[in-house]
């Protein structure tokens, strides 16, 4: 683990001095960002006083130069993953979160069984957006929590392993976060990419492919807000000599037909066996066949397509998965039989109120519904419930009459059910002709 005392930086101005300096507009040295960093972890600066610095970023900014200090600062705040012992080019995928993103469980099996190693660090859900290690929980004994030593042994035999991040990974990251989380200055693009290529960086990765989520169920609501992070996480990326790409994708409405753990595991797994909601499977494709390119395995999207789809189709990928499963201590049956991931046992039916066509699906409402339920959480330490969740049956462009099942709610008690039934029927937009349907990849970014 690398660490930088201040006493070993000696900058020539003080906490106070750099807060001031931000504030006023000023650009900080790499060496003053690195100062601010490590005197937070060490107990140099106080708490209040990095926020106050947080907040004079939010509203100053950083240069592309100041974030890869920043990221860097973090990154080695902790340890970082060796995985030199794993062949070939390593490459991973993040999502900056959505409502029914269940893609990275059936990407990072079918990536690795065209012979890319995806070493995969992921996220919990909180607020409306789900987590992976939330989804992957709910298989039987799944371990998200694994060693450096084991996480680097199974990519290399496995070929792909996802858990979650460590207390020695991007320490310095968890803290800020925590902190711009209760100050109001999450909304930061510098910090964001901090924030993110901290984590990624220390995965021990090549390269690294970015699903920029855009609409009502996004954190960015807009495809230029969309657009202004993705290129500033590619060059910041780039700058730290990684390859780096990215798409823009659609989530005004939920990805795919499940929300929530199980349901969308379930999900995630039917697409390796050749099935699954379209927009999921264009999703996985999409995403796999940019991770497939930076990789050096195919030589376009068309090619690295066709090597998915192989996968796919002989079962390879779905193999993978077992493997990897199982080297994680989780059932590897449920791949094969996904009725092993256990759903609430009451079902409770939403009914269109009127005739016309679905033309939205409230991506946010629909999440927040989902975490009233239990399938979410609202602070970070709250458990959640991975057999609570909605299926969604009527998906924007539909055809419906009054009494056409919207969507179906899984519930531990139905008695809890009439103020999720409520939100979820008001999600819906139906009128009385049909939408015009924007595509689910808004863009490419490189």
């Amino acid at each position: 683990m690398l660490t930088i005392r201040p006493v070993d930086l000696a900058p020539s101005r003080s906490v106070v001095e750099l807060i001031a300096a931000k504030r006023d507009g000023q650009r900080l040295a790499a060496e003053e960002i690195a100062y601010l960093v490590s005197a937070l972890s060490i107990g140099a600066m106080a708490d209040y006083q990095m926020t106050a610095w947080l907040m004079a970023v939010f509203f100053q900014g950083l240069d592309d130069e100041e974030t890869e200090a920043l990221t860097l600062a973090m990154l080695h705040s902790g340890r970082t993953l060796d995985l030199g012992s794993v062949p070939g080019t390593k490459v991973d995928k993040h999502s900056t979160g959505g409502v029914g993103d269940k893609v990275s469980i059936a990407l990072a099996p079918l990536v690795a069984a065209c012979g890319v190693a995806v070493p995969m660090v992921s996220g919990r859900g909180l607020g409306h957006t789900g987590g992976t290690l939330d989804k992957l929980e709910a298989i039987p004994g799944f371990r998200t929590q694994l060693t450096p030593d084991e996480f680097a042994r199974i990519v290399a035999d496995v070929g792909c392993c996802m858990i979650g991040q460590t207390a020695d990974i991007a320490p310095a990251d968890k803290r800020i976060y925590a902190l711009r989380d209760v100050t109001a200055t999450v909304e930061c693009i510098p910090l964001i990419v901090a924030s993110i290529l901290s984590k990624k960086l220390a995965e021990g990765i090549d390269a690294l492919v970015l699903d920029v989520k855009v609409g009502r169920g996004a954190f960015m609501k807009s495809e230029s807000d969309a657009r202004t992070l993705a290129d500033a996480l590619i060059r910041v990326g780039t700058r730290a000599g990684k390859r780096v790409s990215a798409l823009l994708t659609n989530m005004d409405a939920p990805l795919g037909v499940a929300v929530g753990n199980a349901l969308e595991t379930r999900e995630a797994l039917d697409v390796l066996a050749g099935g699954g909601p379209a927009d999921v499977v264009e999703c996985t494709m999409s995403l796999g066949a940019e991770m497939l390119v930076l990789g050096g395995k195919a030589i376009g999207d068309e090619h690295a397509r066709a090597l998915l789809s192989a996968a796919i189709g002989s079962g390879a990928a779905a193999r993978i998965a077992e493997r990897m499963i199982e080297a994680q201590g989780g059932d590897p049956r449920v791949v094969c039989d996904r009725e092993r991931l256990a759903v609430a046992p009451e079902e409770v039916v939403v009914r269109a109120p009127r005739e016309g066509y679905v033309v939205a699906i409230d991506a946010l409402a629909i999440g927040l519904a989902a975490v009233a339920m239990g399938a979410g959480r609202t602070r970070a330490d709250q458990p959640v419930d991975h057999g609570v969740g909605i299926c969604i049956d009527a998906k924007p462009g539909a055809r419906v009459t009054r009494g056409t099942v919207l969507a179906r709610l899984f519930f531990r008690a139905a008695s809890h059910a009439a103020p999720v039934v409520e939100r979820v029927q008001a999600a819906f937009s139906i009128a009385e002709t049909p939408p015009l349907l924007r595509p689910l990849v808004l863009g490419r970014r490189t």
